[in-house]
């Protein structure tokens, strides 16, 4: 059993998780910049054994797509392209930046290093893996 790779797609940055082997668990590994985000993820699954890739898919309170769908199905195709022997998958990312926010406070993260938006984009990452792996787990 392999890894499964969580992806919150951003223009700038994007948050990148990892379940462990078991896929029991999501774990934040951090940000990457958008621009070497290719690069990352085949440098990653060339050192890892990567069952699956998960990409949030944002969509609009009415299920329709977000407006930055546009930059994010490119991607998607580009990734299908680079590593066709690993299934890329699309999750809805509804409010994972509010929960995202919310975890931080609960937390009891300083108001300081929750504007750092990069933390952000890597717990929205841990957050559409954990739903993903809940979504496949118990349905």
């Amino acid at each position: 059993m392999g890894r499964i790779l969580g992806i919150d797609y951003g223009r700038k940055r994007t948050g990148v998780a990892v379940t462990d082997v078991l896929q029991i668990v999501a774990t934040a590994i951090g940000t990457v910049p958008t621009h070497t985000l290719m690069q990352f993820i085949q440098d990653y699954v060339s050192r890892e054994q990567v069952e699956k890739i998960v990409v949030g898919q944002p969509k609009q309170l009415n299920g329709q797509p977000s407006e930055s769908m546009r930059y994010i199905e490119p991607f998607v195709r580009r990734l299908k392209q680079a590593l066709p022997h690993i299934p890329v998958v699309m999750y809805d990312e509804r409010f994972t930046s509010s929960i995202a926010h919310r975890s931080m406070i609960d937390g009891g993260m300083k108001k300081t290093d929750r504007r750092d938006k990069a933390r952000v984009d890597s717990i929205a990452a841990t957050i559409i893996l954990n739903d993903y792996l809940s979504s496949i787990n118990f349905s």
